[in-house]
């Protein structure tokens, strides 16, 4: 439809197509360019067909670039009923429009939908919706990346591979109830139940800050292993073998206060670190000096941590006639 514009005899009018505004009958007046006077009170928005009625304080509100179409300093284009013509989605149009009210709105939880409301946002130039939708989009994000995902190991190989491949510390659970060569004794079926049980909740509250891994193929039958910054740094064997009557039996335990401190400890390997001048000169140590050379102080660091391994081993039968003994370390 055009618009026809008054000129000298002879002369035709240059035409202009102006989109017509859902639900709206068109009356005897042509469609066209009016302007919006500033004393009208209530505004009626057609935003891609999205009908909405609001007030000149509300879009003059914040420094928007609806204030700048709506306080005189850009031409709006109306239609004959009197509805500014705005050539946007009107799917958000709504939730801009109680932002400018209010301050501030409930966001969607679709990530979609925010990343399209941002977009209207940033087209508004609506600064404090913007910030609101970046954080929201950010702690999606975050809350999304640390999944808590436990690789199971299926050879040496690709153990290697896993520690080589993280720069966190990394505790390794070995359970593999085929490596028993006898009975189990009554306890042992809930002891490694246990310690699954226990790995299962480690890895919930520390999946952000170590790597957690399962092997199902290895030699032992329930063994932890702690790893920081590609080394073995401490290990605990949870079985031994019971001399009953007539009989060997292989018992499980449930170790959970070591297993636990020694999780606790492989988190000081989380970043490398230097060592601290104050910390050596309390302890005796010496921070550039003492004739020590580095080399040594690493030798002596590696020998200081070697000395927190613990495994339990299995010795041979020494046990009296008719007498059950456990043996272990």
């Amino acid at each position: 439809m055009s618009a026809e514009a008054s000129g000298p005899a002879g002369a035709e009018a240059p035409s202009l197509e102006v989109a017509k505004p859902s639900g709206l009958e068109p009356g005897s007046a042509a469609y066209g360019l009016k302007p919006l006077t500033t004393n009208s009170k209530y505004v009626k928005l057609n935003v891609g067909g999205s009908l909405h009625y609001t007030t000149l304080r509300t879009l003059t509100g914040q420094d928007t670039r609806l204030k700048a179409m709506f306080s005189g300093r850009a031409e709006v284009l109306t239609d004959a009923g009197g509805w500014v013509l705005i050539d946007r989605s009107g799917r958000h149009f709504g939730t801009i429009l109680n932002y400018l009210r209010d301050g501030s709105v409930p966001l969607p939880e679709s990530t979609r939908e925010l990343g399209e409301l941002l977009g209207e946002a940033r087209y508004y130039l609506v600064q404090g919706l913007i910030e609101d939708c970046q954080l929201a989009l950010q702690q999606k994000r975050e809350n999304v990346s640390p999944l808590c995902l436990i690789p199971t190991v299926t050879s040496p190989r690709e153990e290697q591979q896993l520690l080589a491949s993280t720069s966190k510390p990394v505790v390794k659970l070995l359970h593999n109830r085929s490596n028993n060569k006898y009975s189990y004794t009554s306890t042992s079926d809930d002891n490694l139940l246990k310690n699954i049980e226990l790995f299962d909740k480690l890895a919930l509250r520390f999946h952000g800050r170590l790597l957690f891994l399962k092997d199902v193929l290895g030699d032992e039958i329930c063994c932890w292993s702690f790893y920081g910054q590609g080394r073995k740094i401490a290990e605990v064997c949870c079985t031994s073998i019971v001399y009953a009557t007539e009989k060997k039996q292989t018992k499980v335990e449930f170790p959970e206060a070591r297993i636990f401190e020694e999780t606790l400890n492989i988190l000081i390997y989380e970043t490398p670190r230097g060592p601290d001048p104050a910390l050596l000169e309390a302890t005796g140590g010496a921070a550039g000096g003492g004739g020590a050379s580095r080399g040594e102080e690493e030798e002596n660091r590696e020998h200081r941590v070697r000395r927190i391994h613990v495994r339990r081993h299995i010795t041979h039968d020494e046990r009296p006639h008719g007498q059950q003994i456990v043996f272990k370390d």
